[in-house]
This record gives structure tokens, sequence and C-alpha cells, in this order.
């Protein structure tokens, strides 16, 4: 069962913030849920980030809260300002 909490429309940022409750036995990696997010959203998996999946111990309900971007150049553009260089560290090309 998708339950959808909040479906906010960003358009800074371009893109949708979404909050979707789900319901499994077990916790659902960001692979399927990035695959719960698109059919329900009807987005192309490319354009959806995951940022977390959240469950309580001993529930069967997982709150999922993900991105959906217009494109997928939107989407690594706002993960590469989301990124942080350490200190001594090489940054990736």
């Amino acid at each position: 069962m998708v339950q959808v909490k909040t479906d906010i429309k960003n358009d800074l940022m371009n893109r949708r913030e979404v909050e979707v409750l789900f319901e499994s036995d077990k916790t659902p990696s960001f692979v399927e849920s990035s695959k719960i997010i698109s059919d329900q959203f009807k987005a192309n998996e490319e354009n959806i980030f995951v940022e977390g999946i959240y469950g309580s111990f001993g529930k069967r309900e997982f709150l999922i809260k993900a991105s959906i971007y217009d494109t997928k150049e939107l989407k690594e553009a706002a993960q590469k300002r989301a990124t942080k260089v350490k200190k001594g560290a090489t940054p990736a090309a």
C-alpha cells in the first residue's frame, strides 16, 4: 500500500519534494524506493533522488522522502552542490 503524505512543487530548485508512506515486511532499498516513487508519480527513475527511508522498530510502515527533478541534469547539478569535499581529499572529476 502506498499513501502520499506530502507533495510540494519547489520551483526554485526545479523539483517536486514528496513524502510517501509505504507498507512492507522489510525495509525497502533505495532502488526499490525509487521504483515505488516512479510508479506512483509516473516519473522517470533517473530523475528521482531518494533522500531517506525512515521506519520505526516493529512497524511495517516506512516513510520515503524523495525529490523528483525535471531533468537528469538538474538532479546531478543539485547533488554536486550538496556534496562537500573534505579537507585534504582530492575532488572527484
